[in-house]
């Protein structure tokens, strides 16, 4: 298997890494101290191509790979999760979504000014008491003639108080039936009863937004259901294959950060008459970064090409973000740790990369989630079958 990079991919991680380096780097610790960023960073992303770096050019965005949008979310995150955050959120969960499950009026209405970056959208399952549980969400939609009546609250959105649209799942029958009575809807924000307030005092990703959205008798157009009802839950963990995917490139992005950080570092500060570079202990974490770095890498764009090739990829996702994540958590507690007391001050920036890693870990698939997972593939407990509507194959 072939995994070098084509011109075209070197190129786009040098743009990237170009515009994280001028336009995240130089703001990113009082973006985080203030628990805000420029929101100007979007319609900057979005002048790039980036907002719809793998939808097909047909659906207004730039046409390229699964693992181009792997390069994207590794580059940005080696500024700051939150920027990641928000390209997974509006690429990974939702736009990938509207490819895969949308008609072709949805496409043109919601997933075109998308791919375009003219709209930005947002993902909303997770609720007070429904996390990895999702049959214990509580949000309803009721049909009323031509419209379904939503009522619920939702928590933990990322890009709750920014995103135009959102894909949002509710029950639409009898809750007895648990998954088989969820269906997702498109949902916008002016539409009236739709409210959402911003969470505060996060321990990281202090500049990306988050936070609840709530419904209060919202009217959702009928031609708004996202495939069938009762199809939310095949839908949804369609939808979190792909935000995993890009959570798992992410971690790349995260342990590259700790690395560059520790080694520049390491080569400099002196203790007991030379450099801690030549300690055979702070060697020993800066090679288990690297060995994180290279099997994630190996994980991540495995799972790329086979959604390249439209194959079903739920399994190696799942091992990607598992263990990239537990990597990059890791990568960050030792970049600490090199740092010394430095490390515990925002002077430095892997106190922040410490902080950003735990999220990841748990969101998208808890550790334990992604653990069990994996023990029933291996147990054959667990098959994955070919969807109904699978993620189009890159041409």
């Amino acid at each position: 298997m072939d995994f070098s990079f084509s011109e075209e991919q070197n190129m786009l991680r040098a743009t990237v890494r170009g515009f994280v380096d001028k336009e995240i780097m130089p703001h990113i610790s009082k973006w985080d101290r203030e628990g805000k960023s420029d929101p100007a960073i979007y319609q900057k992303l979005a002048d790039l191509g980036l907002m719809g770096v793998c939808i097909p050019e047909k659906y207004g965005g730039s046409g390229m790979d699964y693992n181009s949008l792997a390069i994207v979310c590794e580059e940005l995150e080696r500024g700051d999760t939150a920027f990641r955050t928000a390209v997974s959120v509006h690429i990974g969960l939702n736009s990938l979504s509207l490819l895969q499950w949308g008609n072709e009026a949805q496409k043109e209405k919601y997933l075109i000014p998308q791919a375009k970056g003219e709209k930005i959208g947002a993902f909303g399952l997770t609720e007070p008491a429904a996390g990895s549980d999702v049959a214990a969400l509580e949000t309803t939609a009721v049909k009323q003639g031509d419209h379904y009546i939503l009522n619920g609250q939702k928590s933990w959105i990322s890009l709750c108080d920014i995103a135009d649209h959102f894909l949002v799942f509710a029950y639409t029958g009898d809750k007895d039936l648990k998954h088989k009575s969820i269906s997702a809807f498109i949902v916008e924000r002016s539409w009236e009863g739709f409210s959402s307030i911003a969470t505060k005092g996060k321990l990281g990703i202090r500049a990306g937004n988050t936070g609840e959205l709530f419904f209060e008798d919202v009217k959702v157009p009928a031609e708004n259901l996202l495939g069938e009802e009762g199809e939310g839950f095949k839908i949804a963990m369609g939808s979190l294959d792909n935000g995993r995917f890009t959570v798992a490139a992410g971690a790349v992005g995260q342990i590259m950060a700790c690395l560059e950080a520790s080694v520049s570092y390491a080569e400099v500060r002196e203790t007991f008459g030379k450099p801690i570079a030549e300690h055979q202990l702070v060697q020993q974490m800066i090679a288990n970064m690297e060995a994180g770095f290279q099997m994630s890498k190996l994980l991540v764009y495995r799972a790329g090409e086979l959604k390249n090739e439209g194959k079903r990829n739920t399994r190696e996702t799942s091992l990607a973000k598992w263990q990239a994540c537990d990597f990059a958590n890791q990568a960050a507690d030792d970049a600490v740790q090199i740092h010394g007391a430095n490390g515990y001050s925002d002077e430095y920036p892997v106190e922040r990369y410490l902080r950003n890693s735990k999220a990841p870990v748990i969101y998208e698939g808890t550790r334990e989630i992604h653990t069990i997972m994996q023990a029933e593939y291996v147990l054959g407990k667990r098959v994955d079958k070919k969807l109904s509507k699978m993620l189009p194959a890159w041409k």
